[in-house]
């Protein structure tokens, strides 16, 4: 089972994009749905996270109140809305998930199924 990503592109410096993720392959039920992203020479870093529910959301603080992360459970689909993008956005965004109940969502190992990522540039 693999996380399919889209939306990703060449965007300018307070623009939007929208990414999308679901599964490929055999539909599993996941729990938390989130978003990481990793520019060159860093680490991959925490973006957003969103519940089984879709009513708990948190958010790095470098994306709070520009970034919106909703999910549509009869698509078993995650979105991120990316809004007020500036040039330091700019990374590969992986999509993640988990099969599991945790209150632990801010590290990479707090999931078991990643994406493959999708690029996202910022023209300044």
């Amino acid at each position: 089972v693999q996380l399919v990503e889209s939306g990703g592109g060449l965007v300018q410096a307070g623009g939007s994009l929208r990414l999308s993720c679901a599964p490929s392959g055999p539909t599993f039920t996941t729990a938390a749905m989130g978003w990481f992203r990793q520019a060159p020479g860093k680490e991959r870093e925490f973006v957003a996270v969103v519940s089984t529910s879709g009513r708990t959301t948190y958010y790095a603080d470098s994306v709070k109140g520009r970034f919106t992360i909703s999910r549509d459970n009869a698509k078993n689909t995650v979105y991120l809305q990316m809004s007020s993008l500036k040039p330091e956005d700019a990374a590969v965004y992986y999509c993640a998930a988990r099969t599991y109940y945790s209150t632990s969502y801010y590290y990479t190992g707090d999931y078991d199924y990643w994406g493959q990522g999708t690029q996202v540039t910022v023209s300044s």
